[in-house]
C-alpha cells in the first residue's frame, strides 16, 4: 500500500493537471467565440457583396464599349 506522501503528490499532480486543463478550455472557447464572430462578419460582407453584384453587372453592360462586336 502506498504512504500518504505518494497519495497526497498524486493528487496534488492530479489537481495541478485538471488546473492547466480548465484553463486549455476556456482559452479554446475564447479562440471558437472569437471565430465565430469573425465568421458572422464575413458572412455579412459576403452577403452585401452578393446584393452589389447583379447590381454592378447590370450597369455595366450597358456602358459604351461593354457590347459585343457584330461578328459575335
Amino acid at each position: 500500500m502506498e504512504n500518504a506522501a505518494e497519495i497526497e503528490k498524486r493528487l496534488t499532480d492530479l489537481e495541478i493537471k485538471a488546473s492547466f486543463g480548465e484553463d486549455l478550455l476556456d482559452e479554446l472557447n475564447q479562440v471558437i467565440v472569437r471565430q465565430q464572430q469573425q465568421i458572422d462578419l464575413l458572412m455579412r460582407e459576403l452577403s452585401q457583396l452578393r446584393q452589389q453584384l447583379p447590381e454592378a453587372g447590370a450597369t455595366t453592360l450597358t456602358r459604351a464599349g461593354d457590347d459585343l462586336p457584330p461578328h459575335y
